[in-house]
């Protein structure tokens, strides 16, 4: 990664205070001093939180006599040290990025050096960072954030990892399986769902590592008591380590289907209701506030679309909607579907970016649409993507074409649009890890997008 010329000046926000204790450390031959307050602001998580006791006192044997010595590089040391001390990143021009992320990964000092880095993520104020050409050309399947800024993309059946300095890891190869969906469980592994081949028994999904690429275990589905082979499709999970998949199999094996994501165990199966869709999901989202997973198959996988509420405990459905029997324009064909539990709503989107919101306490709702984009129409490129949804920190964000609109407020008003025109309409975007990462269609190009950091004053 290259470096400026120039130093960099970057902050976060301190708010940790214990006692002022002198502590001493010697790393590579060189002496510092600080205090107990300031290595505080590295947080539990850090190499120094084990020298604190549950009420933020150092430990009993540590004292201002004592030294600890520590084999690391001096330099990035005190880099680091005035960064806990002052909340801001200083960078001189001799010391290259990637020593001091190695660095502050050994201290666990990363998230730190992010934070004050990039600045708060606010789509409003993002900036366009760097674009990262892919490996083949031609559409890509997916792009999936994950926790700590790096990103993965699936392109037919290799999924590309990139850490958070989008360094590429060895890549994941499904051996001729396209992908369908992947998501992060934490930043060593992910979960890549494929589609089945005829006349082999493969396909489903799988647990693999992110710095390796290699296969840890596969999730099986059982019906009656045997395995099955199924295509696995959208993918969700929730805080209680629940993983969610669409599933489409060769008989009765159509549903979403339920692992324990630590063993990978099947533990449940929602079957698919006759007249209803759920085996060929576009789209799955669990719903923390009511325990619930939102279903949505969408057009063009399906002639109609299906939008639904699924609660496991008493398997039922609580809440559905479906366009079937409605009639049917480009205008108002749904395109993709998020929910939204602070308003109790769900939010869909045309091919003309045009927002439909329906009430989750009114079950078979109509969709009361607000037309956003007119003169979008009529502006069509030759090869469009379809729009896609997501929902931050209180902020809507939808694609259309080129760019990312961002929609904030109680009304949705579109505030800002985040723009890269080279390498064609996006495809898919994704956001996690205070970064928002776009993947483009025609180039295997994606983009990353970062907040600025706050100014130093």
């Amino acid at each position: 990664m290259a470096f400026s010329s120039q130093p960099q000046i970057f902050k976060f926000t301190i708010k940790s205070k214990v006692n002022r204790d002198r502590v001493r450390f010697n790393v590579g031959g060189k002496i510092f001093e600080t205090t107990a307050t300031t290595l505080a602001n590295a947080g539990r998580n850090s190499i120094f939180g084990a020298m604190f006791d549950e009420n933020w006192d150092l430990q009993s044997n540590i004292t201002t006599s004592t030294e600890h010595f520590i084999d690391r590089n001096p330099d990035c040391f005190a880099i680091l040290l005035d960064l806990l001390r002052t909340g801001e990143l200083y960078i001189p021009p001799n010391i290259p990025e990637k020593l001091l992320y190695r660095e502050a990964l050994f201290y666990g000092l990363l998230d730190h050096v992010r934070t004050a880095k990039w600045g708060p993520f606010d789509g409003n104020t993002l900036h366009l960072a760097r674009s990262v050409q892919g490996r083949a050309p031609g559409d890509g399947t997916a792009i999936r954030a994950g926790p700590d800024g790096g990103c993965c993309v699936a392109h037919g059946s290799m999924v590309h990892v990139y850490d958070w300095m989008l360094d590429e890891h060895p890549p994941i190869n499904l051996d001729y399986q396209r992908v369908n969906d992947a998501i992060w469980v934490d930043s060593q592994n992910i979960v890549i769902s494929a589609c089945e081949r005829l006349g082999r028994d493969d396909g489903g999904m799988g647990l693999f590592s992110t710095s390796t690429g290699e296969l840890r275990y596969k999730f099986h589905v059982t019906h009656e008591n045997q395995l099955k082979s199924f295509t696995g499709g959208a993918l969700s999970f929730n805080s209680d380590f629940k993983l969610f998949s669409s599933c489409k199999g060769r008989s009765n094996e159509y549903g979403i289907g339920v692992w324990d994501q630590v063993t990978g165990k099947q533990i449940d199966f929602f079957y698919e209701p006759p007249g209803w869709s759920l085996g060929e999901a576009d789209k799955l989202q669990w719903l923390n506030g009511t325990n619930c997973l939102l279903v949505a198959t969408l057009f063009p996988r399906k002639d109609n679309c299906y939008i639904s509420l699924l609660d496991f405990r008493d398997k039922s459905m609580v809440w559905s909607w479906s366009d079937i029997g409605a009639p049917i324009t480009d205008e108002r064909r749904v395109r993709d579907a998020i929910a939204m539990e602070e308003t109790n709503s769900v939010c869909v989107v045309n091919e003309y970016e045009d927002l439909g919101f329906m009430d989750l306490r009114r079950s078979a709702g109509t969709v009361r649409w607000s037309s956003r984009s007119r003169l979008m129409k009529g502006k069509m490129p030759d090869e469009p993507c379809y729009p896609k949804l997501a929902l931050h920190e209180g902020q809507l964000y939808s694609s259309m074409n080129d760019n990312i609109s961002v929609f904030c407020g109680p009304d949705w008003v579109l505030t800002s649009r985040l723009r890269n025109s080279y390498g064609g309409s996006i495809c898919d975007f994704s956001i996690g890890g205070d970064r928002l990462f776009a993947l483009h269609s025609e180039e295997n190009v994606f983009d990353i997008w970062e907040g600025r950091p706050p100014p130093i004053m």
